[in-house]
């Protein structure tokens, strides 16, 4: 296969564009070499079954995929319009959902577009894009991973890992994926916390999405797939927590187990508290 990293950044990532107001997209006539499709005509197909999905799940078609003309040279300082889609980031995955699945290319294109799109649905959840502070934002997200971790234990379970303790060994699969072959006491050393003190609560917002990340793309595998057995379970966990870890060097982030350690999250969930008011005594 060609190679498909440069400098540490996707090719997905190398072929990203931005329009005059800032908005990022994708050229479809890119996307489709990048796919390792011969020619546009066979790459169309795909395109199509994207949109059909983008359709059926209520979202504008029209934001999504726009219709463009391109001019391109032909030689001899000539040249020729040409149609093109702008593809947004959304499209892409959908597309890549819909595209050979025979391509290597395409299961890395796969698993790139669902992180990222992920990130995505996080960062534009109205509630979250009302919170202004890192505190805020820290205490969103630690509440989201603790109902995700409840699904995922759910979904772990179906599995087959049942016990206390084939679940903290399914945790560390996970937490060895994501941050480079560390397990929890791993991460507890890097970071030097004390055994008593939970990873979660330590975690500032750019750590907790990545793990959020880990939680819901492991979980929807499970599912997905109808994966069996505790090993089984153990090596998809580690795969979808390697994989958010390439994302985030593929766009040039920190990785996580060198993010610093933020105060506990215990002491910001007292103070965001509601004060109680005491009842006026009676006179």
């Amino acid at each position: 296969m060609k190679d498909i990293s440069k400098h540490n950044l996707s090719v997905f990532e190398q072929i990203r564009k931005t329009d005059e107001k800032g908005n990022e997209f994708w050229s479809a006539r890119d996307l489709g070499k990048v796919l390792e499709y011969s020619e546009y005509r066979h790459f169309v197909p795909a395109i199509e079954r994207a949109k059909e999905a983008c359709r059926n799940s209520g979202q504008q078609i029209g934001y999504h995929f726009e219709d463009i003309l391109e001019m391109v040279s032909i030689g001899s300082g000539a040249q020729r319009s040409t149609e093109n889609i702008k593809l947004s980031r959304y499209a892409c995955y959908l597309i890549v959902q819909n595209a050979d699945p025979s391509k290597e290319v395409v299961a890395l294109g796969q698993s790139y577009f669902a992180v990222q799109t992920r990130l995505q649905e996080i960062t534009q959840m109205e509630a979250y894009n009302r919170l202004s502070t890192e505190d805020e934002k820290r205490l969103f997200l630690r509440n989201e991973m603790a109902k995700h971790n409840i699904h995922l234990a759910a979904a772990a379970k179906n599995a087959g890992v049942i016990t206390s303790l084939d679940y903290a060994v399914f945790q560390n699969h996970g937490y060895k994926g994501l941050y480079g072959g560390l397990d929890a006491r791993g991460i507890h050393k890097k970071k030097g916390l004390a055994k008593s003190q939970h990873i979660l609560d330590h975690m500032g917002s750019t750590e907790l999405a990545a793990n959020l990340f880990r939680a819901t793309q492991t979980e929807e595998k499970l599912r997905r797939e109808n994966i069996k057995g505790k090993h089984n379970a153990n090596e998809t966990h580690f795969e979808v927590g390697k994989k958010v870890r390439k994302t985030i060097q593929e766009l040039g982030g920190t990785m996580p187990e060198n993010l610093p350690v933020a105060d506990s999250i215990r002491k910001l969930e007292k103070t965001a508290k509601p004060k109680q008011l005491k009842p006026k005594k009676k006179k």
